[in-house]
C-alpha cells in the first residue's frame, strides 16, 4: 500500500467514522448527502438508524432481486442497501455488507441486532480485497463508494471474482466528465472519481459484459458545465468464461 492509498483511506475512514457516531445532520460535503430517491415504502423496510443519506442513487431498486439470492454490498456504511436488499431476497437469501470503517460497522450491527435481522451480515474489510469467497454472490451492489477507492481496477476485479457466473453488478457512483483538480470536496466523491469513459472501460476490462447505464444525472456543476455525474449502471458476469 503506497502513501497515497494510506492517505485516502485514512481520510475516508475518519470522515465516515464521524458521520456514523454523530447525531447531527453533519454531512461531510454537500454532494454526498442525498436521499437518493428512496421511497417511503423502501425506508419503511429498514431500520431508521441504517439510513444516513450518503448515497448517489438507489441500486437495490434496479437489481431485480429475487427470493433466495445472495447480495454483497461494497462499502455498506450503516447498512441502508444491505437491509433493503435483505428485505427483497427474504429469509432464504442473504445480504452481506463490507466496510472498512469500524464505527459504521458498529452502527449497522446494532441495527441488525435491534431488529432481529437474521439474513444480514457485516464484515470488516476494504473493497479492493473483499473478505468474500469466490462465486458467493448473485448480485454485487455499491452506492457512492467506489469513487473513493484508490484502486478502482482492483474493486471491479474483486466484484467479478465474488459473483457467480451470470451474476449482476448494480452500482450507483460518481464519475468526472473532464479532468478536475479538486483536492477537498464531498469526502473525495468528486476529486477521487474517474473520468466517465475510463470508469466504464475499467468495468469492461474486469470481464463484465452487457454494461448499461440506467440513470445518469448531473452531480456537480460549475460555470464550465457539468463537472461530475451520478450514474447507476448494471453489468453481467458471463455465464461462461471467454476464450
Amino acid at each position: 500500500m503506497n502513501a497515497d492509498t494510506d492517505t485516502i483511506r485514512a481520510r475516508v475512514r475518519e470522515q465516515y467514522g464521524r458521520k456514523a457516531v454523530s447525531t447531527a445532520e453533519d454531512c461531510c460535503g454537500p454532494g454526498c448527502c442525498s436521499p437518493a430517491g428512496y421511497s417511503k415504502e423502501e425506508l419503511a423496510r429498514i431500520p431508521e438508524e441504517a439510513f444516513l443519506g450518503e448515497g448517489s442513487g438507489n441500486p437495490v431498486r434496479h437489481a431485480d432481486l429475487q427470493d433466495g439470492e445472495v447480495v454483497v454490498d461494497l462499502g455498506s456504511g450503516a447498512g441502508v442497501d444491505v437491509f433493503l436488499a435483505a428485505s427483497r431476497v427474504g429469509p432464504r437469501g442473504r445480504a452481506i455488507g463490507v466496510d472498512m470503517t469500524p464505527e459504521m460497522l458498529d452502527r449497522a450491527r446494532r441495527a441488525a441486532a435491534s431488529t432481529g435481522a437474521r439474513n444480514v451480515e457485516f464484515r470488516e474489510g476494504v473493497i479492493e480485497t473483499l473478505p468474500v469467497e469466490d462465486g458467493t454472490a448473485d448480485v454485487v451492489l455499491s452506492n457512492c463508494v467506489i469513487n473513493l477507492s484508490p484502486d478502482k481496477t482492483a474493486v471491479f476485479r474483486e466484484a467479478f471474482r465474488v459473483l457467480r457466473p451470470g451474476g449482476r453488478l448494480v452500482i450507483s457512483d460518481i464519475v468526472q466528465e473532464r479532468p478536475l483538480l479538486i483536492m477537498d470536496d464531498d469526502c473525495g466523491c468528486v476529486s477521487n472519481a474517474m473520468l466517465r469513459a475510463d470508469y466504464l472501460t475499467t468495468i469492461r476490462g474486469a470481464g463484465f459484459e452487457d454494461l448499461h447505464v440506467i440513470e445518469d444525472r448531473p452531480w456537480r456543476e460549475s460555470p464550465a458545465g457539468v463537472d461530475a455525474s451520478a450514474l447507476t449502471l448494471r453489468a453481467i458476469k458471463p455465464k461462461e468464461a471467454r476464450t
